[in-house]
């Protein structure tokens, strides 16, 4: 079988010097299809390796041979068989094709996670399968890489109403092998097949069907013959009469017995059940029903539209995320996006996102997308200040453009603030920025790293460039600059954003999963830190509070700029309890750190900024990386999955420290909240760590203060929760917080204090025991390090009078 037409192959014909005569059974067809592969005709170079005439190596156009269809009345009718046009070497050259067959091994589809890995086209040792990680990328396979390939040509028959009764093969120039005759009734090329479509499939509902591809690519319930099934997917179903009612990113449902079936095909195609059910491609339109299967085509995507996205008042193009539907659910995307979007690690940087079923791409705001006649589903969205769309649309034969406008109905940025995400992996720095633009996302941080052999974004490190101000040809709206992530397995991970000069290494330390087999624990987070300080940089330590070892020394030695407050990959679980109990830890004992937020994105599961900081830039200073990173030091930020917040305690912005006489005192604690994206629900003020105030707000907006007395050194936190109508309630917004020192009350939590010191103990029991040795004078610079933070905290503790006991290796005499 071959491209779908069946062969019995016995005896080839070897034709070289000598005609040969086969005869037939009498045959009335319009097509004869040819199986065969001509030998290889050696170049003839000059002294000076070069050839004249140029044919290539397979010889474009070289008369062969002839093939004669023998009448049963004794005419004849003659092909002439020319190299690279009806036939081709066995072993071809890449990139000398043949313009009228094809190679005998049809192309087919390759699944992404590699549970279809192909099986060669016979037993050939040194074959070049498994398929590697990038070439499976392509989603598909052509099989003509082998030792030997035959060929595919049709002849079409001048009088298909006699009947053939013999085939005479005439040598002309060189060799053939003739392996194989097929003869049928196409309506037409039988080898050409039609444009991709798609079809609706509804079975059986007791058949369960797999959409996965077994090792020759092919489907367990259905097949097709004269063409090839490109995927099987669930049917999406989108809530249609609701779509401009929905929110955005809403995944849709999906129904068991219902897929998108994607093929091509020619005309006089059939699908093949695996109960024996036969249906022809042509009765797809309007769609037929046989034995519990149901098929029906699904509108062709053939309008081609320029579809723009622009600003309400200003008519200027925006960046935004876009997703388009038919109304089988059908992903459209644009003719410069993907069309199946790969979600695995480090497998795919395009500018999609795969939000579970719910594809999207990013745009600049202008593209090209061809879409199907009729209903038309889109969703645009670009971050937290401007309102999503859903917006059903009718294509006419006469659309050529659609426009649709967005309108920003929340003005943080107007106010000072700018949003960032300070943890993107792998993106370049270009689609990190079309990425941001399209989100709202006005900094990028995208991180070099490594992972045990393999280094990425490296080459995009320069120490000193950052992407999209005026100077390197951007507006200096939307920013992306590299830095890196140094990371420790066990002692931690440390983010160093925004530092000049030479990259900051070793990128990783202390072998897997992060450094390779057998480095050494040669470095710490904090001298990380050091060195980014030292550079200009801010230092974050990412997905706070895990690995969970390190950090502990770097806050308490003060060089860290912030903990980051990360999504791990959900748009729904919120901020992290645990991560906020980690870090109350700290500011329950008086060390003002101020949280960010990032995505550590590193596939196209992650939306670069779905969960961000918002960073205000005070004394309308001019928005730059600089004046960013100087507003993070600052501590005035707050994280959010989607809310918007402000609140001052007694007029002092967040990130202030204040001071308080003795007698303590009332202060007062105003705030507003917003939301466009997710509806709010409560908001709560955190003093010391415990919900103090909390009250119900509206969905949208709201303000409000409170009075709060206090008698002792306190910090004050602001927290929003928040629920879409399908999810669980989330902490979807907290800020970065403001300290009140009280006279004569220092910021101490015994129980917290003592959990940051085993924690440093940790540390330095880990490097004294089984963390791959360093040389000498390295491990005692790297301990020594430690025990000074260990001795910083311990003395206060001894100064506040709390008696501890110690693991072995921190033990000192003053507990015997």
């Amino acid at each position: 079988m071959a491209w779908g037409i069946p062969f019995e192959i016995g005896n080839p014909v070897f034709l070289r010097d000598q005609a040969v005569t086969v005869q037939i059974p009498p045959t009335t067809a319009r097509w004869f299809v040819f199986l065969h592969a001509s030998d290889i005709r050696p170049l003839a170079p000059d002294q000076n390796g070069l050839i004249s005439p140029m044919r290539g190596i397979g010889q474009l156009g070289e008369h062969a041979g002839n093939y004669v269809l023998i009448y049963d009345d004794g005419s004849e009718e003659r092909a002439k068989i020319r190299r690279r046009h009806e036939v081709g070497s066995f072993d071809f050259r890449w990139g000398e094709q043949c313009t009228q067959a094809v190679t005998a091994i049809k192309p087919r589809p390759l699944s992404l996670n590699g549970v279809n890995e192909p099986k060669p086209m016979g037993d050939i040792a040194g074959y070049r399968y498994p398929v590697e990680w990038g070439a499976r990328q392509k989603q598909l396979i052509v099989d003509d890489s082998v030792p030997w390939i035959n060929f595919l040509w049709a002849f079409e028959n001048s009088h298909p109403e006699k009947a053939v009764e013999a085939l005479r093969f005439e040598p002309v120039c060189g060799t053939l092998l003739i392996s194989g005759l097929s003869a049928g009734n196409a309506r037409s090329m039988p080898l050409r097949w039609g444009k991709r479509r798609k079809a609706f499939l509804r079975f059986p509902a007791e058949l369960s069907f797999d959409p996965g591809l077994d090792q020759h690519s092919l489907l367990d319930k259905i097949q097709v013959d004269l063409g090839q099934l490109i995927t099987a997917s669930p049917r999406l179903d989108y809530p249609t009469e609701d779509w401009e009612k929905t929110r955005q990113n809403l995944e849709p449902g999906t129904t068991l017995n219902e897929v998108l079936v994607e093929y091509t095909a020619h005309e006089d195609a059939a699908f093949h059940f695996v109960d024996g059910t036969r249906i022809a491609v042509r009765e797809l339109d309007p769609g037929t029903a046989q034995n519990g299967f149901v098929l029906q085509a699904v509108a062709p995507a053939d309008r081609l539209v320029i579809l723009r996205v622009i600003e309400a008042g200003t008519n200027k193009v925006v960046p935004v995320k876009l997703h388009v539907h038919g109304r089988m659910g059908e992903y459209l995307a644009p003719t410069d996006r993907t069309r199946v979007p790969n979600p695995g690690w480090f497998e795919n940087y395009s500018p999609d996102l795969c939000h579970g079923h719910h594809l999207s791409t990013y745009i600049s705001g202008k593209t090209s997308i061809n879409l199907p006649l009729g209903e038309v589903y889109l969703e645009i969205t670009k971050g937290f200040e401007v309102k999503p769309i859903r917006k059903m649309i009718i294509v006419t034969p006469e659309t050529e453009q659609i426009t649709v406008e967005i309108e920003k109905v929340l003005h943080w940025r107007e106010e000072g603030w700018v949003t960032a995400d300070t943890h993107v992996h792998f993106l370049s720095p270009a689609t990190a920025m079309l990425e941001g633009a399209a989100e709202g996302v006005n900094v990028v941080n995208l991180l070099a790293s490594q992972w045990g052999e393999m280094m990425t974004n490296v080459g995009d490190f320069d120490g000193h460039t950052t992407f999209g101000t005026k100077a390197a040809g951007g507006d200096g709206e939307f920013l992306v600059r590299v830095g890196t992530e140094n990371r420790q397995h066990v002692l931690g991970h440390i983010s160093l954003l925004g530092y000049s000069g030479n990259m900051i290494s070793p990128l990783c330390s202390g072998g897997p999963d992060e450094s390779a087999l057998g480095d050494p624990v040669d470095v710490l987070l904090t001298e990380w830190a050091r060195k980014c300080r030292k550079q200009g940089g801010l230092v974050v330590l990412p997905h706070f509070p895990d690995p969970r070892l390190e950090n502990a020394a770097t806050i308490v030695l003060e060089e860290a700029d912030a903990v980051e407050l990360c999504s791990r990959g959900s748009s729904y679980r919120g901020v992290d309890p645990y991560a906020l109990s980690d870090w109350y830890r700290y500011l329950n004992n008086g060390y003002l750190i101020p949280a960010v937020a990032g995505t550590d994105k590193m596939s196209a599961r992650y939306a670069v900024g779905a969960v961000r900081t918002y960073a205000k830039i005070l004394d309308h200073r001019e928005f730059s990386y600089e004046t960013w990173m100087n507003a993070v030091r600052a501590g005035h930020s707050f994280v959010t999955y989607g809310p918007l917040l402000d609140f001052h305690v007694d007029g002092r912005p967040m990130g202030s420290r204040m001071t308080m006489p003795s007698s303590g005192g009332t202060v007062d604690v105003s705030w507003k909240v917003a939301s466009v994206t997710v509806p709010m629900t409560t908001i709560q003020l955190v003093v010391n760590g415990e919900v103090r105030e909390s009250r119900t707000i509206r969905p949208d907006q709201d303000t409000g203060s409170w009075s709060v007395r206090i008698t002792k050194s306190s910090w004050f936190a602001l927290l929003v929760r928040a629920k879409y109508d399908d999810k669980p309630e989330m902490i979807a917004a907290h800020s970065s917080p403001v300290m009140i020192d009280v006279e004569g009350s220092q910021f101490f939590a015994a129980a917290d204090a003592l959990t940051i010191l085993e924690q440093i103990e940790g540390a330095i029991a880990y490097i004294d025991t089984i963390g791959t040795r360093a040389e000498a004078k390295r491990y005692k610079e790297m301990r020594l390090l430690l025990q000074s933070a260990h001795r910083r905290l311990h003395n206060r503790m001894h100064q506040m009078g709390l008696d501890h006991s110690h693991t072995v290796a921190a033990h000192h005499s003053e507990h015997d």
